[in-house]
């Protein structure tokens, strides 16, 4: 028989808290070990001699400490059954002192075991309550639980795929993550076809094999089939995970949908494309026109010509001009329109006159292209309200456009009509027509078809996108459609239509101030002598006094002796510019109520409002039409 202090030392010795309990319901402490005193921060003489439940009670304070219960039902059973009984690990806060003096409760958990000792006759001598703290364990399972329930919301929140990779990338083990890629939980061998289109496969496979050779992060940009069973673009990056040896056992990747952000990247390099496309066409068609004018001057210099040829020569010169004038046009509205600088001047327009209108704009060139134009008109009285300027300039821009992309010999129509409550103008031709692609961009800056490097068609691709920005400030729409290339255009405006009772009588526009023969005084200021003199020479040869001056000042002091009726002013002036001169001249009695009008090439709304405060009458641009200045001059005769 082994002797009592071995069996102490042993109890005393074991590395888990022991201590024998009454086998009464008061659970009173016999016995307690050396590891249970020095879990419990007590002495033995604390705690030999009291219930266990008065040694370590319950907390008053918290409803949720079920400790107390736990136990006492645990010891019952041994009792009942006479047979040991277990607890995982339960919830036991242990009465400490705090810091402050005052007694509070420390959480704990621990794992127990009850085990009946019986005497030699079988009576129950005691229970034997054997425990371990397992709070450190509990508490880190809690905080893996934790991680796990925020890796879930995160992986439920974020758009991106979250998946996890073997070592050698042979298999996804996981893909979860309510992302743009489908869902699924069982690892596969076969992700590379399953997710990854095959023209990319090489791509992805050696971006892997450059993150593997080096354990750095994998970041890919690649195609992807998403879970709508269409092709887009993800970024990928995915981390390699080392154990404690420094072994490489996974990767953990996020994939995020970026086939928006791609998308709009083709769309700028595409429109990069196309600008640089623009710029090379700019220069060569206002190049075109600077030969022929050089070549008109260089023979105005030699010998004197003879009446017929002198005549051709000045037609060659202003047709050119005509031609850079439009173009600087187009790019000056262009600009205007897209940052919302223009004001429509809306009036009740007759549909007939403007479409008149159009159509004579653009006849001489339907005439020299041999086209057959048919001209389909709305019922009479058939009013919008619009600009008209504007709305003639739309129109004429859509024909001249089916003129110029329609071969000789061929067939434009023009056709007005209403519909539900809109106006619709068609211009149709069967003329070299447009791919799908060219359609669904037709109205965007510096779109054309395809030509020739000659560029026969002429245009600087703004017209169309003009005449899109153009109608909807008149709260209208556009459109195009092509059966395909060489099956001709049809390209179609609709605006608000006025109903009858709103329609206000139409003024007349024809009704201009007669033309007088009367001789006018005016003074041309302009520091170009070139500008100045031509000015002046077409002036004279329509009757008119001119007197040029270039210097402002000394234009200035020659209005004190000859007044003039009308000063034709450059804003771009040395000295003082064309604004201090308009200021002066309307502050002096003589010229007070001189006709000022400005002729500059600064055209902008804004130069336009600021030159009329300064005092001008009239805004001319250059180069100027001179069929406008006679009228504005025609108004005094």
């Amino acid at each position: 028989m082994l002797p009592n202090n071995l069996f102490e030392s042993v109890f005393n010795r074991s590395p888990f808290g022991h201590y024998l309990l009454s086998p009464t319901p008061e659970a009173t402490i016999l016995a307690v070990n050396d590891a249970f005193l020095k879990a419990s921060a007590r002495t033995r003489t604390e705690l030999v001699g009291l219930s266990l439940f008065t040694a370590f009670p319950g907390n008053p304070a918290d409803p949720t400490d079920s400790g107390e219960v736990l136990l006492r039902d645990s010891l019952a059973r041994v009792r009942a059954s006479s047979r040991p009984d277990t607890l995982p690990a339960i919830r036991y806060p242990i009465p400490v002192v705090l810091p402050n003096g005052e007694t509070g409760f420390e959480e704990r958990f621990w794992t127990a075991t009850s085990t009946p000792i019986f005497g030699t006759d079988g009576q129950l001598l005691c229970i034997s309550h054997s425990n371990i703290d397992v709070t450190d364990q509990v508490n880190s399972e809690a905080a893996v639980r934790e991680s796990e329930k925020r890796f879930r919301a995160l992986t439920n929140a974020t758009a991106d795929v979250i998946y996890r990779m073997s070592a050698d990338w042979s298999e996804m083990r996981r893909l979860e993550g309510r992302g743009f890629m489908k869902d699924t939980d069982a690892p596969t061998g076969n992700w590379l076809d399953d997710y990854i289109p095959p023209g990319d496969h090489a791509l992805v496979q050696a971006g892997i094999a450059r993150a593997m050779q080096d354990g750095a992060v994998l970041e890919l940009e690649h195609r992807v089939w998403r879970s709508d069973g269409s092709c887009g673009w993800t970024l990928s990056r995915a981390v390699p995970m080392f154990d404690a040896a420094g072994k490489l056992y996974e990767w953990i990747g996020a994939a995020s949908d970026i086939s928006e952000r791609k998308a709009w990247e083709d769309k700028l390099r595409e429109a990069d494309r196309r600008k640089d496309e623009f710029l090379a066409m700019l220069s060569h068609e206002l190049r075109n026109p600077l030969a022929p004018i050089g070549a008109a001057a260089e023979l105005l210099q030699r010998a004197q010509l003879d009446d017929g040829m002198l005549k051709r020569t000045s037609q060659i010169i202003g047709r050119q001009v005509k031609h850079m004038t439009a173009l600087i046009d187009d790019l000056l509205d262009v600009s205007r329109v897209t940052r919302g600088l223009v004001e429509l001047d809306q009036t009740v327009l007759d549909v007939g006159t403007v479409l008149h209108e159009a159509v004579e704009q653009v006849t001489p060139l339907i005439a020299s292209r041999g086209h057959v134009l048919a001209l389909t008109l709305p019922p009479p009285g058939t009013q919008v309200l619009g600009d008209r300027k504007r709305l003639v300039q739309v129109v004429a821009n859509l024909l001249g456009n089916a003129a110029k992309y329609t071969p000789e010999g061929g067939r434009l129509a023009v056709s007005a009509f209403g519909r539900d409550g809109r106006l619709c103008i068609d211009v149709l031709d069967n003329g070299i027509g447009m791919a799908p692609e060219l359609v669904a961009r037709a109205f965007e800056l510096f779109t054309q078809a395809e030509r020739s490097s000659d560029r026969s068609s002429g245009g600087l691709g703004l017209g169309l996108a003009l005449v899109k920005s153009l109608i909807e400030l008149h709260g209208g729409d556009v459109a195009c459609d092509s059966a395909g290339p060489g099956q001709g255009s049809r390209f179609s405006v609709c605006l608000p239509l006025l109903p009858a009772a709103a329609a206000a009588p139409m003024p007349d526009a024809q009704a201009q101030a007669q033309a007088g023969a009367a001789s006018l005084h005016v003074l041309v200021v302009d520091d170009n002598v070139d500008a100045a003199v031509t000015l002046a020479m077409l002036l004279e040869a329509n009757g008119h006094q001119v007197q040029v001056e270039h210097d402002p000042l000394v234009a200035l002091a020659a209005t004190l002796d000859t007044p003039p009726q009308v000063c034709l002013l450059d804003i771009g002036l040395p000295g003082i510019d064309g604004l201090e001169l308009a200021r002066r001249l309307r502050a002096r009695p003589g010229t007070a109520n001189a006709l000022l009008i400005a002729i500059t090439g600064y055209g902008q709304d804004s130069d336009r409002q600021q030159i009329l405060q300064a005092g001008f009458d009239h805004h001319l641009v250059k180069p100027i039409d001179i069929a406008q200045l006679y009228t504005l001059l025609d108004v005094l005769t």
